[in-house]
């Protein structure tokens, strides 16, 4: 229950309904660039660049708009590399990603209903190309969400003094679809490839959306906190932690002393007693004595 405390907040629920709502407008409008207008008489070819820097100048105008009320995490793989980076609670966790997947349905429901039934087409359902192997589409978008996550990490670094926040994760953005788009249709964000694949129910290797991204982001918020801009304090409690565990006992225990119950049953009581160090040979000393007052402990 501490992972909940702060809940019932009102910060606490701007900023979860700050997540719906921005990524209903970003899914909305991402989606949007991909419908096709033409028609039989007249074919137009999908246009990668028009989807990038709609996707791309989409998550920019998001996360300057809610940066400062939500964090604009956006993504779900994003929230839970930030969880397990302990950058985020649980709690919060929890209720950004069910926002966000509500978010990316009703987003990309809403332009179900304002799109001509003729034009929908998939509505922006992300593929693997039949050319490529399910294997393959998965390590794309580890990949590329790797690029976009460790972005979000350069660019939020309070470290990092000559940064752009939003105008770097768009431009993150844009380049994984000016990449992946043939590829998996480069989703990067598994709300995104979640909201069309619910209206539309196309789940051909959906899974891969979710196993991928959460994937590529956990191992690039590790990648940037541990190893290659690790917060000092951190630091230095693993490398303690690492020295104690090295240390040996070289022959001796922790001993507590206590009080036990003398009685006939011979039951044992422990009550509260003093911790101090013996020395195993000192020990090998006292076995004609009475050890009902003292009891080993390897914790």
């Amino acid at each position: 229950m501490v992972a909940f405390k702060g809940v019932w907040t009102q910060s606490f629920w701007k900023a979860v309904s700050g997540e719906f709502v921005a990524i209903l407008i970003f899914v909305f409008l991402g989606l949007g660039s991909t419908v096709n207008w033409g028609t039989t008489e007249n074919p137009q070819q999908m246009d990668l660049v028009q989807i990038s820097l709609c996707f791309g100048l989409g998550i920019a105008t998001m996360v300057h708009c809610f940066g400062h009320i939500s964090g604009a995490h956006l993504n779900p793989a994003v929230t839970i590399a930030l969880l397990c980076t302990r950058n985020i609670t649980l709690a919060k966790a929890l209720f950004y990603i069910m926002a966000q997947s509500l978010g990316a349905v009703f987003g990309a429901g809403l332009l179900y209903l304002i799109t001509p039934p003729s034009l929908i087409g998939n509505l922006g359902v992300t593929m693997i190309n039949e050319k490529l192997s399910i294997g393959h589409g998965l390590l794309i978008e580890l990949v590329i969400t790797f690029q976009l996550v460790f972005t979000i990490c350069a660019s939020c670094d309070p470290k990092n003094k000559d940064k752009s926040p939003a105008l770097a994760i768009g431009i993150s953005v844009v380049i994984g679809h000016l990449f992946a788009i043939n590829y998996t249709g480069a989703s990067m964000n598994p709300a995104r490839s979640l909201g069309p694949a619910v209206i539309m129910w196309k789940w051909d290797n959906h899974w891969i959306y979710w196993i991928g991204p959460i994937i590529g982001a956990i191992c690039a918020s590790a990648a940037y906190d541990y190893i290659y801009c690790p917060d000092i304090e951190l630091k230095q409690h693993l490398k303690e932690a690492f020295q104690r565990a090295k240390q040996k006992t070289k022959g001796k225990y922790i001993e507590v002393d206590d009080i036990r119950s003398h009685d006939d049953n011979e039951d044992l009581i422990l009550k509260t007693g003093t911790i101090h160090v013996i020395d195993i040979d000192q020990r090998e000393g006292k076995k004609g004595k009475d050890s009902a007052s003292e009891i080993l402990s390897t914790v």
